[in-house]
């Protein structure tokens, strides 16, 4: 049973007139009637009776009504949706993101995103890179923003990644170290310095790259979290590298210095999908956004 039969169909019940659903649906006469003889032909049944002026639906095609108006709906919305689908104006993005990309980046391009995609329902998903790739993955997300460093690129060829920025890594003194007037550091300044760091072991840290160039840091504290480290450099008990997406997070006690980008080389951030699948256009038009606010944050 095609839907133009049903189609047709609907607009005769409608007129009650083979002239008056002709007429509507920009077809002949004889084309309707066709249309209606054939679909009578495929129920094994009459639909219509036909009177001296128009036509009466019998109890069959009374019957049928119904379902094929529910039908006929049904594939309208289905299009619409679709249609809505294709040109990014409804559906579901899913952004997980690591925690310092959270401080700003992404919820501006959220914002962004929404101002112009208010239709989009948004959700967050917060971990590290690999938990975030996880969920990318299982479904969970639709893209994700990880992190790699120049010494390390990001090779999974199970994902396919999307430049968003190269971020520059500061170093964060407190308010009164020696060096907390001036507008930069070199490495070699810091020989002495007690380190604040994610690990004990600087090669898991943001202090790699510097480590495999020869330096030799002296970690003091282990802790996780930004505004921990962040904390105890306040307290003056030693620096830490900040990336600059958590610059923001600083306390006003707390000074940050670039770095020379060759001893502490930028690490990238990339936004990840899963590659050989069609990116939705939410994404694209989030990555859009993305882009532009990361430019905005790091002109």
């Amino acid at each position: 049973m095609q839907t133009e039969m049903l189609e047709v169909f609907r607009e005769v019940a409608r007129h009650g007139s083979i002239t008056g659903a002709a007429t509507t649906l920009r077809y002949t006469q004889s084309a309707v009637s066709r249309q209606i003889a054939a679909l009578e032909q495929e129920l094994g049944t009459r639909l219509f009776d036909r009177l001296p002026r128009g036509v009466a639906l019998t109890a069959a095609g009374a019957g049928l009504l119904g379902h094929a108006t529910a039908i006929l709906d049904r594939l309208a919305l289905a299009r619409r949706e679709v249609t809505a689908l294709h040109a990014g104006t409804s559906g579901v993005l899913r952004v997980g993101a690591f925690a310092t990309a959270d401080a700003a980046l992404v919820p501006r391009a959220l914002a962004r995103f929404r101002a112009a995609r208010p239709g989009v329902r948004l959700s967050l998903i917060e971990g590290v890179t690999g938990g975030l790739l996880a969920a990318l993955l299982a479904g969970d997300a639709d893209v994700v923003l990880v992190t790699a460093g120049a010494d390390r690129p990001f090779d999974d060829t199970r994902f396919t990644t999307h430049h968003v920025l190269d971020e520059p890594v500061l170093l964060a003194v407190p308010a009164g170290h020696p060096l907390s007037t001036a507008a930069s550091a070199r490495l070699a300044d810091l020989a002495s310095e007690a380190w604040i760091a994610g690990s004990a072991v600087p090669e898991e840290t943001l202090l790699a790259p510097s480590v495999r160039l020869g330096f030799r840091p002296r970690i003091a504290f282990v802790a996780g979290e930004w505004t921990a480290k962040l904390g105890f450099v306040a307290a003056g008990l030693g620096v830490t590298l900040v990336p600059a997406l958590a610059a923001r997070a600083a306390p006003p006690d707390v000074t940050l210095l670039a770095l020379h980008p060759d001893e502490v080389p930028p690490r990238s951030v990339l936004a990840a999908t899963i590659a050989g699948r069609t990116v939705p256009p939410p994404v694209t038009d989030f990555l859009t956004v993305l882009r532009a606010e990361a430019r905005s944050l790091f002109p």
